[in-house]
């Protein structure tokens, strides 16, 4: 008799958890309690909780899985996060990238250890488009093992700004995005059976160049080849124009993505989700008033430079899985 078990995962830019301490070796002075945020120990274990509140909402009577986290700046933040909040029952440990970035921030995976046992942790680094760029965030590879002894591949990743405009910063995406391809055509090579998850922040919407050319990630059609990577809320993203994870000057866009190979939209597969399972998350406690363009807008924890205690400017993005094992 074989037994099933349903979990979700999720991939949230946390926007800035950055923690009290001066690190000399990065840029992080604008998160100082000296600083002009007066950013201290109160404001920051509040970001802990918010955060921890919003995981916690998404699994419902179960935490997630796995938790895809973007702009974290250490191991310090997870520690506290995963110890001191409203998560120190759930039993998360965590893996953290140690990023190149300027000011200190990475890309982070929690995992309940009972449902996903890591084997590897690598870090992929991310090529300069042109030589004088500033070094971008690395790419969080995690290999490990399901309750049915499968593996599951996951990548966290947070694609550089789009700074400067979009169209000047896209060639730094691409080379994000062909690192990124580099990593899954090497796994559908040396995997069996190719399990792969991508998650995280691309700065770039599901139909951009960086998705659908250079990953080759689009919308799962009837029949999903399971040598081929699928993006679970391409479809949301197209027809739900007023719906998004980011709200820029009035306009929603949906910058966070979950990607899944074909092997696990298969209806028969061991390890199975689908794109009616995916979505974005807009608890009402997620949002505020957007006072000057009408409508909701994230609930985040600074509005410019004024102190709001809420939790991101971005919303975040899961999916549930069913596992039979």
């Amino acid at each position: 008799m074989r037994d099933t078990v349903t979990f979700h995962v999720m991939s949230y830019n946390v926007e800035n958890l950055f923690d009290c301490q001066d690190d000399s070796l990065k840029k992080d002075e604008e998160f100082l309690p000296n600083a002009t945020r007066r950013w201290n120990y109160f404001k920051y274990k509040k970001k802990l909780d918010n955060i921890a509140r919003v995981i916690v909402a998404v699994g419902g009577w179960t935490p997630p899985a796995l938790v895809a986290l973007c702009e974290v700046e250490n191991d310090t933040v997870l520690t506290d996060l995963t110890r001191y909040s409203a998560l120190r029952e759930s039993g998360y440990r965590y893996l953290i990238t140690s990023s190149p970035d300027e000011r200190g921030i990475n890309v982070a995976l929690l995992y309940q250890r009972g449902l996903f046992k890591p084997l590897f942790q690598q870090n992929l680094y991310v090529e300069k488009a042109h030589k004088n760029n500033r070094p971008t965030r690395d790419i969080l590879h995690v290999g490990g093992l399901l309750l049915n002894r499968d593996t599951l591949d996951v990548l966290v990743a947070h694609f550089p700004s789009r700074s400067g405009g979009a169209k000047l910063s896209a060639p730094y995406r691409k080379k994000a995005a062909e690192r990124l391809k580099r990593t899954t055509d090497s796994l559908f090579q040396i995997r069996r059976h190719p399990q792969i998850i991508i998650m995280g922040d691309f700065n770039d919407y599901p139909h951009s160049p960086s998705v659908r050319v250079t990953l080759q990630a689009e919308a799962p059609p009837a029949q999903p080849e399971k040598q081929r990577l699928y993006h679970l809320l391409a479809r949301k993203a197209s027809a739900q124009k007023h719906r998004g994870t980011y709200k820029y000057q009035g306009a929603w866009q949906w910058l966070d993505h979950i990607i899944v190979s074909g092997t696990l939209l298969q209806p028969d597969a061991p390890l199975q989700t689908s794109e009616r399972q995916a979505n974005v998350f807009t608890a009402p406690f997620l949002l505020t008033d957007d006072i000057k363009f009408g409508g909701m807008q994230p609930f985040r924890t600074y509005y410019g430079m004024k102190y709001q205690g809420g939790f991101s400017d971005h919303l975040p993005v899961y999916t549930e899985f069913r596992l039979i094992y």
